[in-house]
């Protein structure tokens, strides 16, 4: 594996066709006074000798040194070795809600893009365990399993949207049980589901495939998303979506449901306004459940190479400065 642990230097090497351009700029502007005072290379012998090919060589090895300098900045590193680190840690499946009621604006920006701000701190409060994705809205699926991989979580997690899914809807109970088939058949760990919702459109039999799962040895979190208030839901084309009757639709988040489903599920609710109050909650809960050894292959150690670059052009700004403008003299 192959770095560089400061890349922000790089951008000095932005600076050298600058300072090339510069060299070609100078010579040529020195050679055209030269011109008006006669043949430029007569003139040049008599009031200032400059010897052309020492100008080009020394400005090329200042050019090479200063390049090779912002390279060894950059400070290129190589993974040297590779060691497996057993961790202790729970299984953690994250159920988010994609529905289109999600786009509401009840809470700001929107119930969607609060749930995906609240769902990524959740993932970094959650470092250690074992993290999995299940988007679901009238159907559910299965979009990463349990792994240790907390950037592509991330990813996953902020590219979140009503448009992952063709069927509408909130299909709660699917999404669960997909939740708890995702997890290992051989439980050594312990096992939470953290359902993100604004609990719209449910199905009824949503508290007993809660009560299921924690009869099975998972223990269900709830996250509201939204108000009770509610609020419209804005389309693409910039209208409110409306139904069959032609009537703007108005959602509300589904407050007793998001606590009826902690409570069979023998977990607790929260909800995504509580921001980062409700995330340290349920980290410090998670933390508590039974944890299990897993191996986790990383390259950590890391070799630097600056030397191998920064020497070399030490040396060539040496021989820069040793080298002359003009040549000697003959006596």
């Amino acid at each position: 594996m192959f770095k560089l642990e400061h890349p922000d230097y790089l951008f000095l090497l932005e600076v050298l066709p600058l300072v090339l351009l510069a060299m070609v700029w100078y010579w040529f502007w020195r050679r055209q006074n030269l011109q008006r005072m006669g043949d430029p290379d007569t003139v040049e012998r008599v009031i200032n000798p400059l010897s052309k090919r020492r100008f080009w060589l020394k400005n090329g090895l200042l050019a090479t040194a200063l390049g090779l300098l912002a390279m060894a900045a950059a400070n290129p590193q190589r993974g040297v070795r590779q060691k497996t680190i057993a961790q202790k840690s729970a299984d953690v499946v994250i159920v988010f809600d994609v529905s289109t009621s999600m786009l509401a604006q009840d809470v700001a920006p929107s119930r969607l893009e609060l749930s995906r701000i609240f769902a990524r701190r959740l993932v970094q409060a959650l470092a250690g365990e074992r993290i999995g994705i299940v988007f679901f809205a009238g159907e559910a699926f299965l979009q990463m399993p349990l792994s240790t991989d907390y950037q592509a979580a991330n990813m996953f997690l902020r590219s979140a949207s009503p448009e992952l899914v063709n069927e509408q809807g909130t299909a709660i109970p699917e999404a669960i049980n997909l939740a708890v088939r995702s997890f290992d058949a051989n439980p050594g760990a312990g096992r939470a589901v953290i359902l993100i919702t604004d609990g719209e459109n449910h199905d009824e039999d949503a508290l007993r495939h809660a009560e299921a799962a924690n009869k099975d040895g998972t223990i269900l979190y709830t996250v509201g998303a939204g108000t009770t208030e509610g609020g419209t839901i804005p389309m693409p084309d910039g209208t409110k979506k409306r139904d069959e009757n032609n009537e703007v639709v108005k959602t509300a988040l589904n407050e007793d449901l998001i606590r009826d489903l902690a409570q069979a599920g023998g977990g607790k609710s929260f909800f995504v306004n509580q921001g980062q109050a409700a995330i340290d909650a349920l980290s410090s809960d998670i933390k508590q459940l039974q944890k299990r050894d897993i191996e986790m292959r990383s390259t950590t150690d890391f070799e630097s190479f600056f030397q191998f670059l920064l020497l070399p052009a030490i040396i060539l700004l040496l021989v820069e400065q040793w080298i002359y403008w003009r040549p000697k003299s003959k006596l």
